[in-house]
């Protein structure tokens, strides 16, 4: 049995760590090396890539950009879905579920192999619709566990001059008033209901992301260091407090 500090732990954390009580953690290799994930969501130019480079920095999570991944995977020539994904995006619509889970598994997995203690992920701009969620669940069920998600709130005008801004020297095909309104509807069909969705589980933390970046970072940063002061004191109690 753990002790009840661990089980209201994860009750907060929403996490499920299968790890036995009463073996030291060492003996556990595989257990450790599954990932612990933050789903980053928010408008586009909410600042999401931005706050996420903040908390790599000071927190060691990896961030891994679904829609840098799509990018960089379109750019690629010898990728057979490159057409398939500039279409997707130029027309502001959410690439099919299986390829972009397939690299989001992908840089974790190379990730992890190459350091195990690497396995605090930011996954960024994902799941963007129910479709996205249900690939997630039968894809990485018992693989992965989601500890919350960071939700990125900002109004929408403010998001589409942020990324007119950005789109002067970015450019992304994508940074245009036509496919920003494009962007910003599917956001609230499709990726806004999986926020409501995650914060009826009492699983979303969530930022005013309408000021400006050093403003945002600061209430960030304390949400982002409870989180980590409590995935810290859950490994102390199940290692020590039996």
């Amino acid at each position: 049995m753990r002790s009840l500090c661990a089980r209201r732990l994860l009750h907060v954390l929403g996490l499920r760590f299968p790890l036995p009580t009463r073996r030291p953690l060492f003996l556990c290799p595989r257990r450790l090396m599954k990932p612990l994930v933050v789903f980053v969501l928010g408008g586009p130019g909410a600042g999401k890539g931005t706050q996420c480079a903040r908390i790599v920095e000071k927190y060691g999570y990896t961030h891994l950009s679904a829609g840098e991944l799509l990018r960089d995977e379109r750019k690629n020539p010898d990728s057979q879905y490159g057409e398939l994904i500039e279409k997707y995006i130029k027309d502001g619509k959410i690439v099919p579920v299986e390829i972009t889970i397939s690299l989001l598994k992908r840089e974790m997995d190379q990730t992890m192999a190459a350091n195990a203690q690497k396995n605090k992920f930011l996954i960024d701009g994902f799941p963007r619709n129910e479709d996205n969620l249900q690939g997630w669940n039968k894809t990485m069920d018992g693989k992965a566990d989601v500890s919350f998600v960071l939700f990125f709130d900002c109004n929408n005008e403010i998001c589409i001059e942020r990324c007119l801004e950005r789109g002067k020297s970015s450019g992304r095909s994508d940074d245009n008033r036509e496919s920003l309104e494009k962007r910003i509807q599917t956001y609230l069909q499709s990726t806004k209901p999986i926020i409501d969705l995650y914060e009826e589980m009492g699983k979303v933390k969530k930022i005013d992301a309408s000021k400006s970046v050093d403003e945002v970072c600061f209430p960030l940063m304390g949400v982002v260091m409870g989180v980590v002061t409590v995935i810290v004191m859950l490994i102390v109690d199940l290692r020590f407090g039996w």
